[in-house]
């Protein structure tokens, strides 16, 4: 189920099996210079990237999942196969069924086909790194570029522990500044990208920033945004033999983005354990990669409900884009009511009467004991 079935370049659309990964799609699409914008982590496959609803960096400029998907073929519990919908770009016909099989995680259907949205391939790519004294300067200087309408293509920011974790282990060939990180992509026509990196140096600068480097060159780009790259395996490299990792999310209006990455912060250092912070600041998302030892599993558990109670309490979500499985099917009721998830259960009652996909999974078929909770 790995095959591209189809490409349509009139179009701007193609149509993969469940199996294609998204690195691979995009370097055939390439070279008919087209582009697949999502670019979750890397390996992550189409069929996965449907059901979790993900995103990836590049989400702040083009969406997530669900603005690249135009129809699916799944595979009902029964096993009729169904198809949401044709490949125009718009269609009023009936229910959005497109939407509901993405991000329901394997519990509705099993997707065997997926019509993926194009866009082409930007002509010119700048990167550009900038690092301030805190998490709230870094933060100021997202929001004058949000406001100043710079269509920057990702922001990204890498907590200084994160910074100095990778210096430590010497996970790229440069040597950065253990500080709150800002990390840039820019993309358009030479003149497009020239303008929005002169845009953004002078906003970091009038925030605060401690430094500002942007690429001349391919090369130089790929080293400037190494550092995001190797976030998570500069934390697991220093993982021991009887460490397991946890990476988990949580995403928040963007005003309440420092504060909730600041409170974030403070506890991961007084709850003892390892680990960094990095963040789509664009869009509010932020993620925690742990490392914890068997004995320090309960101290992961109440880190990771702290910060998503937290989340909550400033109106934003469990999950930005790793998705519910079983860890977070609790919060829901929390994020979106009771109401909602009886509306949801019912639905998958609909879908899958005898429970034989994912079940439990999301949603709890049977209502959450108070010990469950």
């Amino acid at each position: 189920m790995d095959k591209i079935l189809a490409l349509h370049k009139e179009d701007l659309d193609v149509v993969v099996q469940p199996a294609v990964g998204w690195q691979e799609l995009n370097d055939q699409l390439a070279q008919d210079n087209l582009f697949f914008p999502p670019d979750p982590g890397p390996g992550a496959m189409i069929g996965g990237m449907v059901g979790t609803g993900c995103s990836g960096t590049n989400a702040y400029r083009y969406g997530t999942m669900r603005e690249w998907v135009l129809s699916l073929t799944v595979v009902l519990a029964d096993g009729t196969v169904i198809k949401t919908r044709q490949r125009p770009r718009k269609s009023s016909a009936g229910y959005d069924l497109t939407r509901v099989f993405i991000g329901s995680e394997g519990t509705l259907g099993l997707v065997t086909e997926a019509t993926l949205k194009l866009t082409i391939l930007p002509q010119n790519e700048s990167v550009a790194v900038c690092s301030f004294k805190s998490v709230r300067d870094a933060a100021h200087c997202v929001s004058e570029v949000v406001s100043n309408s710079v269509p920057v293509a990702a922001v990204e920011i890498l907590n200084e522990d994160c910074m100095r974790l990778i210096n430590e282990v010497g996970a790229t060939s440069r040597d950065w500044t253990p500080a709150p990180t800002l990390f840039f992509k820019f993309n358009g026509t030479k003149s497009d990208v020239q303008q929005q990196v002169k845009q953004v140096q002078s906003l970091a600068q009038s925030s605060g920033s401690l430094s500002f480097d942007f690429a001349e060159g391919q090369d130089e780009r790929e080293e400037l945004w190494s550092a995001r790259h190797q976030a998570l395996w500069s934390l697991t490299s220093t993982k021991n033999v009887d460490d397991h990792v946890w990476t988990t999310d949580v995403a928040v209006p963007v005003s309440q983005l420092p504060e909730a990455i600041e409170k974030a912060q403070a506890e991961l250092k007084e709850s003892g354990l390892k680990g960094v912070i990095v963040g789509h600041v664009g869009d509010g998302n932020f993620h925690t990669f742990l490392l914890y030892n068997d004995r320090q599993r309960k101290v992961a558990e109440d880190f990771v409900h702290r910060m998503v109670d937290r989340a909550l309490e400033m109106e934003g979500t469990a999950t930005g884009e790793h998705g519910v499985g079983l860890v977070k099917r609790d919060y829901l009721p929390k994020e979106l009511g009771m109401d909602t998830v009886s509306a949801m259960r019912k639905m998958k009652q609909a879908f899958d009467p005898l429970c034989i996909l994912n079940c439990d999974k999301v949603i709890r078929m049977q209502k959450a004991s108070p010990e469950d909770m």
